[in-house]
This record gives C-alpha cells, sequence and structure tokens, in this order.
C-alpha cells in the first residue's frame, strides 16, 4: 500500500513540472495558448512548442522603419557593401542584417557574425525570401 501512495505521490510530481510556462502565466487561460511578455522593445510571445517570438506588430512604427530590418525579398549579397562575404545577424530576428557590428533595434541583441553563405541559409530556414 505505501509503494502504490509513493507511486501515485512520484507521478503527481512528475506532472506537474512538465507544465509549461504559457500554461501557468495569469495571461493564458488553457493550455497552449500564447504568453505575451513585455520585453522593453515591444512584446514577445512564447508559442505552445516554448519557443519565443516577436509580435513585430507591437513595436512601433519608428523601430519598423530601421534601415538593418529587412523586408520582401533580402539580397544579401548586397547588403555585404565592404565584399568581404560577412554580414552581422541577429540569431532571433533572422531578417536583421547589417555589413557592421550593432545591435538588433527589436530586441537589443548583439548581431552575430555571420558568412553571406550562411545568412542566405538562415533566413531561407526560417521562412524568409532571398535574392
Amino acid at each position: 500500500m505505501k509503494l502504490k501512495k509513493l507511486l501515485i505521490a512520484a507521478m503527481a510530481i512528475l506532472f506537474i513540472a512538465n507544465i509549461t510556462p504559457a500554461q501557468t502565466h495569469p495571461d493564458s487561460t488553457k493550455a497552449g495558448e500564447h504568453m505575451m511578455m513585455k520585453n522593453g522593445k515591444g512584446m514577445m510571445n512564447q508559442n505552445q512548442n516554448g519557443m519565443m517570438n516577436h509580435d513585430k506588430s507591437m513595436t512601433g512604427g519608428k523601430k519598423m522603419a530601421n534601415k538593418i530590418v529587412r523586408k520582401g525579398v533580402i539580397n544579401v549579397k548586397a547588403i555585404d557593401k565592404n565584399k568581404d562575404g560577412k554580414v552581422f545577424q541577429d540569431v532571433m530576428d533572422w531578417n536583421v542584417i547589417s555589413d557592421k557590428p550593432g545591435k538588433c533595434p527589436l530586441c537589443g541583441m548583439t548581431l552575430k557574425e555571420v558568412t553571406v553563405k550562411q545568412a542566405v541559409k538562415n533566413l531561407k530556414a526560417h521562412g524568409y525570401k532571398t535574392k
């Protein structure tokens, strides 16, 4: 009998430990809903898989007008002004690409230096179109 109670208690602890933040967040009314969090630069949402994404509609028009936030078909070779074969890309906002080091105007992360080829690969992997 003690073993059965111990097993039930262990299963309950494991069940509680596997509840995701999206399921327990006060803004979420049911499991799997998106969780919204302020990040100081706009809003972030957590999808049901636990991935964090920007809600770019909440970041404000001024920030979206920044020249390193790329839209439409992205020509990475044209961004590489100094023709060294490298650019700087945000690993959270893949369409934020510059030829110079800097920070992402959307999330504030430091841009990572990557090859032009890798930047194109990253963009395609995340649903962006490239030239």
